[in-house]
């Protein structure tokens, strides 16, 4: 299994010295095994408020394991968003597709990535979503209302898809997610006629089987790629980060809509990883979102980057 990293200058330097902005560096990751490449590509990053990371958990024993991390308890954290493309030589598959730009203005950058790499929008065939929250979704349709990828064939867990879809939704999340359920709704609409839907065990495409991870939204997938042996798995936002969420997977997550399903799909994946020392992929995990969960003597993990 190889991996690389590479950086871009987004725009050019001279061409964004000249317009009196600052040189805007842009990072990807390569892992290749088998016939197989994975890119992860930039979607740019979140601004989140502490509340959204830490609401409801022990102040005093938050603060060491940030500290650790580099981290303020006061916040903001700007977790990345890595989008994975996977290439096998026939298929061109997306696992979710960002925020588009009506989320947040630090993302919605994909097509950024997508250029660097030489591909475009209409060289994918599968779109596959984790799940339906607004930075894995919300890219789907173009300016026009229309699907952005064209081409592609899309797929979701059939348990995530129906809860969406569910005119019932909007009324029954946390009231500060209302925005998503719409959102989510409006988007999937357009492609109910069209969308696979999928179970957990399913082989949704060929190496690639269905994982559930319920918890961080009712019908979460995760993704197993595998060919000659060796596996890889994208784990969305079943692993939310870095720091919390490695060194203490059993503390419930404010960000997980069933924070105690979360934690317990985050403590039996990361003990499944750890275990068979799996590389994996996570949607907010620095360095292009790829390495390995190594345990710590204390009976926490630690996330140790392969970018």
């Amino acid at each position: 299994m190889q991996i690389s990293k590479r950086q871009f200058i987004v725009g050019g330097a001279a061409a964004l010295g000249a317009a009196g902005l600052p040189a805007r560096l842009w990072s990807g990751t390569t892992l290749e095994f088998g016939e197989l490449r994975i890119d992860t590509l930039s979607d740019g990053y979140l601004v989140m408020p502490a509340s959204f990371a830490l609401a409801g958990l022990d102040a005093e024993a938050v603060a060491p394991i940030l500290a650790r991390h580099g981290l303020s308890p006061e916040g903001p954290f700007e977790p990345p968003c890595n989008v994975t493309l996977l290439r096998d030589g026939e298929r061109v598959v997306m696992f979710d597709v960002g925020s588009g730009p009506n989320f947040m203005p630090t993302a919605g950058k994909l097509d950024e990535a997508l250029d660097l790499l030489g591909i475009t929008r209409d060289d994918v065939t599968h779109v596959v979503f984790t799940h339906g929250h607004p930075d894995h979704l919300w890219g789907l349709l173009d300016d026009f209302g229309d699907p952005a990828f064209y081409n592609a064939e899309f797929l979701m867990g059939a348990d995530e898809f129906a809860y969406w879809m569910d005119p019932d939704t909007v009324n029954t999340i946390d009231p500060a997610r209302q925005s998503f359920a719409v959102g989510a709704k409006n988007r999937l609409e357009v492609i109910a006629d069209v969308a696979r839907t999928f179970s957990d065990g399913e082989e949704i495409l060929p190496g690639v089987a269905a994982r559930a991870s319920y918890g961080h939204t009712p019908g979460h997938m995760s993704f197993e790629i595998s060919t000659g042996g060796e596996s890889v798995m994208v784990v969305g936002d079943a692993i939310i980060n870095h720091h919390l969420a490695f060194e203490r997977p059993d503390w419930p997550a404010p960000s997980d809509q069933d924070p105690g399903t979360g934690a317990r799909t985050r403590v039996a994946l990361l003990d499944r990883l750890a275990h068979k020392q799996m590389t994996f992929i996570g949607f907010h995990l620095p360095g292009g979102g790829i390495g390995r969960a190594e345990r710590k003597p204390d009976g926490g993990y630690r996330f140790v980057g392969m970018g």
